[in-house]
């Protein structure tokens, strides 16, 4: 519990004549109780300030609602306008939560979030520290605790304020969180103190949210311009578009951010050589103060390497901290759904499931895979309906560079035709095989595989559902691989 006026004096806005105490603070209607503030958010679907009347009815003391909105008279419930609710919001949440974990990080970026936010979590754990990662995944700590509620790449303000008093609870100190440009935009991080913060890459995707490549930019940039104070620790793989890089750089040294940039043109961390292993990948790395490193990652994909070692620069303390880390990471696993081997057939041909559903990730996917088959390269993949469109010939043109076979098939349609999903995808490539039902692709494309090939099902990854319409269908592309295999 705390006071409306010393929320209302965190976010900026006019304190009110008559204080009252604040007992808890709720997107939902439905959860006010008395004493609560509500806040009654603008929405793509739904406007909160439909339901002020409920938040009223239920003992909400305050409603912070955008300034213009009409508010009924009544002598409990006070309005509290403002230009930006959900900025407000995210700013009187950390103040109301005030129990956070020590050390928080945030990653950003259009692929490599979930592993590079697994590979910081498991680097902490294998140091024997409590910790939590927050993202994609939902909630993973190797603690007691148990996260039952919805899994999003970041979840709303409230929701992730829960979650992390929550978990110090359980003694969590450490919490590495996935920033989507979604979150970043609605400023759901806002408030929360970080002490470092990742840059993995930047690619086309969530165009139809953000309208143009820029804004999608802008609120990835917003984590390094707004969110991550000065002096905190600032990772970025430097080997991303110039650019870009030179983008994401102004940014971060306009706020006197620690940069540590990786990769083969990384200071912090230079990338010297990478050489692909039956079992993984040997690196050899050098630091700013000109060590010299060696390391084998039990794991496949040239952009692994990437997420590892922006995971390394987003963990150490400096650069003489590496030099206690190194020897971690043949211990690193792969992510769930991430370059995950579903299958090896009776024949000898591998097959593996990737989260990849950009055209970037998609090419990245397969040009990492490549110096790993020794015969032909088969990716199947599909595109998710009521999403970027113009991503659809682009992400063909991309598998069409790098694999041998393309199966187009569908993904989460959602409520548009999967046919024509699938077409518009096809005029990226038109000699790719297009077979409808994403399990009848599968099932096809395995009884095709000869000794030596690799089959990499992308798209879907993790997830454990197929939309299609209004509805999810259980559907889990390594379950289903394996059984079209013989394996279950």
């Amino acid at each position: 519990m705390t006071s409306l006026n010393s929320l209302l004096q965190r976010a900026n806005l006019p304190l009110v004549s008559q204080d009252h105490l604040i007992t808890g603070i709720t997107l939902d209607s439905r959860h006010v109780q008395p004493g609560f503030l509500f806040a009654a958010l603008p929405g793509t679907k739904t406007d909160g300030a439909q339901y002020i009347q409920t938040a009223i009815k239920l003992g909400a003391r305050a409603v912070l609602v955008t300034t213009g909105t009409p508010f009924p008279e009544n002598d409990h419930c006070l309005p509290i306008y403002c230009d930006n609710p959900r900025h407000a919001l995210a700013i009187m949440a950390a103040a109301f939560f005030t129990n956070h974990p020590d050390h928080q990080i945030a990653i950003t970026g259009t692929n490599g979030k979930t592993s590079t936010a697994d590979f910081v979590r498991q680097l902490w754990t294998l140091q024997h520290l409590n910790v939590a990662s927050i993202g994609t995944l939902g909630v993973i700590s190797n603690t007691a605790y148990q996260y039952t509620g919805p899994v999003l790449t970041t979840p709303d303000t409230i929701s992730l304020h829960h979650i992390l008093s929550d978990l110090t609870q359980y003694h969590v100190q450490h919490v590495v969180m996935e920033a989507s440009s979604h979150g970043l935009a609605q400023y759901r991080l806002d408030g929360i103190p970080l002490q470092a913060a990742g840059f993995t890459n930047l690619t086309r995707d969530h165009l139809d949210y953000h309208g143009d490549f820029e804004h999608y930019l802008q609120a990835k940039l917003r984590l390094f311009t707004e969110i991550l104070p000065t002096q905190a620790i600032a990772g970025v793989n430097a080997d991303i578009n110039p650019n870009i890089l030179q983008k994401v750089i102004d940014a971060i040294t306009q706020r006197h951010q620690k940069l540590r940039l990786v990769g083969k043109q990384g200071s912090f961390l230079k990338l010297l050589s990478v050489s692909p292993l039956p079992e993984g990948q040997a690196i050899q790395i050098q630091t700013e103060d000109h060590h010299l490193y060696s390391a084998t990652i039990p794991l496949l994909g040239r952009y692994q390497v990437d997420n590892i070692l922006l995971a390394l620069a987003l963990v150490a303390k400096d650069t003489k901290d590496i030099d206690r880390l190194i020897p971690l990471l043949p211990a690193l696993k792969g992510v769930r759904g991430r370059m995950e081997q579903a299958a090896v057939l009776s024949n000898g041909a591998a097959v593996y499931v990737d989260y990849a559903h950009t055209p970037d990730a998609l090419a990245h996917l397969l040009q990492s895979l490549r110096p790993h088959t020794h015969n032909e390269l088969y990716v199947i993949f599909g595109a998710g309906g009521d999403r970027d469109t113009g991503k659809r010939p682009l992400m063909a043109q991309e598998a069409a560079k790098y694999a041998d076979h393309l199966i187009i098939t569908d993904d989460n349609p959602r409520s548009e035709d999967p046919s024509q999903i699938r077409q518009t995808i096809k005029m990226g490539c038109t000699t790719a095989i297009e077979i409808a039902g994403r399990e009848s692709a599968i099932a096809q494309t395995l009884k095709m595989l000869q000794k030596g090939d690799i089959l990499v099902v992308a798209g879907k990854g993790h997830e454990q559902g197929q939309i299609i319409g209004d509805v999810t269908y259980p559907f889990d592309d390594v379950s289903i691989i394996q059984k079209h295999a013989g394996l279950l």
